[in-house]
């Protein structure tokens, strides 16, 4: 029998078995649309919105995914996408797991290309003014190519007949695949770090034959173009054929069509510079030879013109003798002058000698300190005897010497005034009496006056 009501179901378990039947119904799908609202966290994973003109849905690329990818995803970019839908069951969203990404309408090395290309112009990577000149005969030559590749042979082949001088450095890589961008650029870096004088490599060749875009794709790596921005050696691009282009050929001091080419560009034709060394060296020897012809005839020209040399030398030799002897008559005079004039100035510093001077200020010195002493000495007798005539008349007018003919000083014994009239003070007040050998205290028994 049937069941009247439908179990009742949590939000979380709805949304599972929603999930569950996606999953099983779309295990794989391959959906275009556009890229929007487009965020890129410093976890790697990528997290997007797939829309059309009518709808939109919410698309996740894992950093493993993501890592993979030859180009940059980026908002408007229209793309076809294999991924499996799924939902995401805290928000109860659906949403697709990517698993790769393509450009649509374009291929996605082109669209890598394109992406690269513009980022490293704008940091001025592809700048005239950056490259360097290639050395014009170069001792030490680089190649960083393909150990097994008929290009290596082509170069080899062509420095050996042009300039066999040259020493010839090869530094293997895989040219393409996964690892070859890797060993590229660390093989340009280990060359750029031979500093030595005797291993200093002076020019590089970085290139490899013919073949797709695929096959090229190395040398368009953000790794390889850094590597050759950063290289002090001048650095020639040999990068397949001449229609192929690369990053590469744009960042490098100079790009060659082919690896022969590069060959050639990079040194001289020693059979053409043996042939230009022989003919200057005859020029130069018609030179030398019309300019020792030339010099003679001018030197015979201006031994004609001169007189005999014995009467020149003659001539100096007597004028060196007459200026000899004015030289020595005027040190003479020089020196005489120069005697009587130390005489003057020896008389006066006698006359002006610091030690009589001394000698006379320190006679001063002791007259006015023995003058010093006898005023000193003279002032303390005076100021004492005025001392003493100054204490006699102290002592005469003291009130002790009253107290001692025989008076006293009586004083309120309450508030210590001097009673100077028999009516300040009353009778059965205490008095205080001073006399010259000491105090008396007292009471007023009777008052009398005086008429």
């Amino acid at each position: 029998m049937p069941e009247l009501f439908p179990p009742v179901l949590t939000i979380s378990e709805l949304t599972r078995h929603i999930r569950t039947n996606l999953e099983q119904q779309f295990p794989s799908v391959w959906v275009e649309g556009e890229i929007s609202n487009l965020r890129c966290p410093s976890s790697g994973h990528q997290y997007l919105t797939l829309k059309d003109q009518g709808s939109q849905i919410r698309a996740v690329l894992f950093r493993s995914q993501a890592q993979r990818l030859k180009f940059a995803l980026q908002d408007g970019l229209e793309v076809v996408a294999f991924g499996r839908l799924t939902v995401y069951e805290p928000r109860g969203d659906y949403q697709l797991l990517l698993e790769t990404v393509e450009p649509k309408g374009i291929g996605k090395l082109q669209l890598a290309f394109r992406q690269l290309k513009a980022k490293l112009d704008a940091e001025g990577i592809f700048d005239n003014s950056r490259k360097q000149p290639l050395p014009v005969f170069p001792q030490r030559i680089g190649i960083v190519t393909s150990p097994v590749g008929a290009a290596l042979h082509d170069l080899l082949t062509i420095l050996n007949r042009r300039w066999p001088f040259a020493q010839i450095l090869i530094a293997p890589v895989a040219v393409q695949g996964v690892v070859a961008a890797g060993q590229i650029a660390v093989a340009i870096q280990m060359l750029n770090q031979l500093s030595h004088q005797e291993e200093k490599v002076d020019v590089l060749i970085v290139g490899r034959g013919g073949g797709s875009l695929e096959d090229l794709w190395a040398f368009n790596e953000e790794p390889v173009i850094r590597a050759i921005a950063g290289s002090k050696i001048p650095i020639v691009s040999a990068v397949g054929h001449e229609t192929d282009v690369t990053l590469a050929d744009l960042v490098a001091d100079c790009r060659a069509p082919t690896p022969s080419a590069a060959a050639e560009l990079i040194v001289p034709d020693c059979v053409i510079i043996k042939e230009q060394l022989r003919h200057g060296r005859s020029r130069l020897q018609r030179s030398l030879k019309s300019l020792v012809a030339t010099l003679t005839v001018r030197v015979q020209q201006s031994q004609q013109r001169l007189p005999e040399p014995r009467l020149i030398i003659g001539h100096f030799i007597q004028r060196v003798d007459e200026l000899e002897r004015q030289l020595y008559q005027k040190v003479k005079h020089w020196c005489r002058n120069i005697q009587l004039l130390l005489l003057e100035h020896q008389s006066a510093i006698w006359e002006a000698n610091p030690l009589l001077t001394i000698h006379r200020e320190q006679e001063k010195l002791v007259e006015l300190n023995r003058q010093l002493v006898q005023g000193m000495q003279n002032g303390v007798l005076r100021r004492r005897h005025q001392s003493s005539l100054a204490i006699s008349q102290i002592h005469q007018l003291s009130p002790l010497a009253v107290l001692a003919r025989g008076y006293s000083i009586v004083r309120d014994y309450r508030n210590g005034k001097v009673l100077k009239k028999s009516t300040d003070t009353i009778v059965g007040a205490e008095v205080h009496a001073i006399l010259s050998d000491g105090e008396l205290v007292c009471r007023v028994q009777k008052i009398h006056l005086r008429q």
